[in-house]
């Protein structure tokens, strides 16, 4: 099964948009992407939690070799942000890979993700940048 199919797409766009995790009722601890169990304990009971939107990077990677459809999007930043309620990997954007620093606060926006080049599917979803100040 394609990743980038428009069934796929389409169901999971409400967690992507939202920035929506899941919440374990047996231990209390929140995942994102929701999955169907916990990773932390493996129960099934969970909520659904609308994550903050507003966070700090824990630490980043700059990657300078992406895919051959992507080579113009290099060099990539790829953060470790921490949302309180939990922990995710994003892409960071609107900022120059030397000015990204750990500590510092981003904040979710609304971006393209890819485009599938057989079908024209545009995918979107959250993306990190650093809070304006101001």
């Amino acid at each position: 099964m394609d990743w980038w199919s428009p069934a796929r797409v389409w169901r999971s766009r409400v967690y992507r948009y939202r920035l929506i995790a899941g919440r374990c009722k047996s231990c209390g601890r929140a995942h994102y992407p929701p999955a169907n169990a916990c990773p932390y304990c493996g129960s099934r009971g969970l909520d659904n939690v609308e994550l903050p939107r507003v966070g700090r990077i824990l630490s980043y990677s700059i990657v300078y070799t992406t895919p051959f459809e992507d080579k113009d999007k290099s060099p990539v930043i790829l953060g470790l942000i921490d949302l309180g309620v939990t922990r995710l990997v994003a892409e960071i954007v609107d900022v120059k890979p030397e000015d990204v620093k750990m500590g510092d606060r981003v904040e979710a926006v609304f971006r393209r993700i890819s485009v599938d080049g057989g079908t024209g599917l545009i995918v979107y979803g959250i993306k990190f940048r650093p809070v304006r100040m101001g």
